[in-house]
């Protein structure tokens, strides 16, 4: 790419986004999400943005650990640097240790920036399609309430896939996934995330009680390493692994792949586009499926990741990808309302993520 994008001036907005209803999650249980904006400017005035997930559960940050994180070391490697050369920015983040989750952010505002710059779309540049198939996660809840909403996101958004959460219990999990099936018919596809809550000797009994029960994958049901007991659960499940928590990182990816890993969860918010284009590449090398997985995003940031998405070829994706989290929430910080229409969502022309945001709501909006 010949542009010269030297880091002009940068900024972070914390903001709070609260949620249409209480949301479980395997560790906590969250009625309002906390989000970052990060903005980078280039000296000619192409702008990069990131959204990042500020979760102490998660992405293990504070508004203000991030914040320190970002100004006392990690946006000061970046001066002095091109910000074209991703090899160049990927060099300078690698020499810091930890602090995932800022430096993912940097990565992917730099790949926003790169597209702004040349006046294209992110995944124009990277060859992919102007819409992507989404997914729907649905959240711990009783079974009834889970098959409910289930119906309800189906009808509405023309959902054909649903990520069910699950680790509630065998029996629960099973009850969930006979009143899904039951209240949205044949014709829709569901997997099962149990968030690693089962022990290693309970995964193969339970991964053969799921796929009885119609679950195409298994994600994380148990704690994952990349170990001769991962090789022998994938040999012996009669569906695909995915491999969620335990995949942060290229590296990660690289040592289950070595396994017999069949699919990798890929999350940009998390880990940022440089390292998930990195990890859908290795797993291409192996035959092996990834997800564009969910991490919280708010309209923004699934936009953002379905950049990635859109640009990976449907034989290559496990699932569709799960960027639907922020259809639960009351509020959003772009200026047009972002929309899921026959399970899609239409991604916009403007290369400019910056010209999408509403930043006088998100003024009105940051803690």
């Amino acid at each position: 790419m010949a542009l010269n994008l030297a880091l002009a001036d940068w900024s972070l907005h914390l903001y709070r986004l609260p949620y249409e209803r209480e949301v479980k999650w395997a560790n906590a249980i969250e009625s309002a999400g906390t989000l970052a904006i990060l903005r980078l400017v280039s000296a000619g005035g192409a702008v990069g943005i990131a959204e990042g997930t500020i979760n102490a559960n998660r992405s293990g940050v504070s508004p203000r650990s991030l914040t320190a994180a970002l100004e006392d070391f990690i946006v000061p490697r970046l001066h002095g640097l091109d910000l074209a050369d991703a090899d160049s920015v990927s060099r300078a983040l690698a020499s810091i240790p930890d602090n995932r989750q800022a430096k993912a952010m940097v990565e992917t505002a730099c790949w926003t920036m790169r597209a702004a710059a040349a006046g294209q779309p992110l995944w124009r540049l990277w060859g992919g399609t102007p819409s992507a198939e989404v997914t729907f996660t649905l959240t711990l809840q009783e079974p009834a309430r889970m098959a409910a909403e289930a119906a309800e996101v189906c009808a509405k958004h023309g959902f054909r896939g649903l990520k069910v959460k699950g680790g509630q219990g065998l029996k629960t999990d099973l009850a969930a996934l006979a009143a899904i099936r039951a209240a949205v018919g044949t014709g829709i596809e569901f997997y099962v995330d149990a968030n690693g809550k089962y022990s290693r000797e309970q995964a193969p009994d339970y991964i053969q009680a799921i796929a009885g029960a119609g679950a195409i994958v298994a994600e994380d049901p148990c704690r994952l390493a990349p170990d001769e007991a991962f090789t022998e659960l994938q040999e012996a499940s009669p569906i695909s692994i995915l491999v969620d928590r335990s995949c942060a990182s290229s590296d990660d990816a690289a040592l289950f792949l070595e396994r017999g890993a069949k699919a990798l969860a890929a999350k940009p918010t998390r880990v940022g586009l440089t390292e998930t284009r990195a990890i859908v590449a290795q797993a291409a090398k192996r035959s092996a499926r990834v997800a564009v997985g969910v991490f919280s995003e708010s309209a923004l940031g699934t936009l953002i990741c379905l950049q990635q998405a859109a640009a990976i070829p449907a034989t290559q994706q496990i699932t569709p990808a799960e960027q639907t989290f922020f259809l639960g929430m009351r509020e959003q910080v772009l200026l047009e309302e972002l929309r899921v229409r026959d399970g899609r969502i239409e991604l916009p022309e403007s290369a400019d993520f910056d010209s999408l945001i509403d930043w006088a709501h998100v003024k009105r909006l940051q803690i």
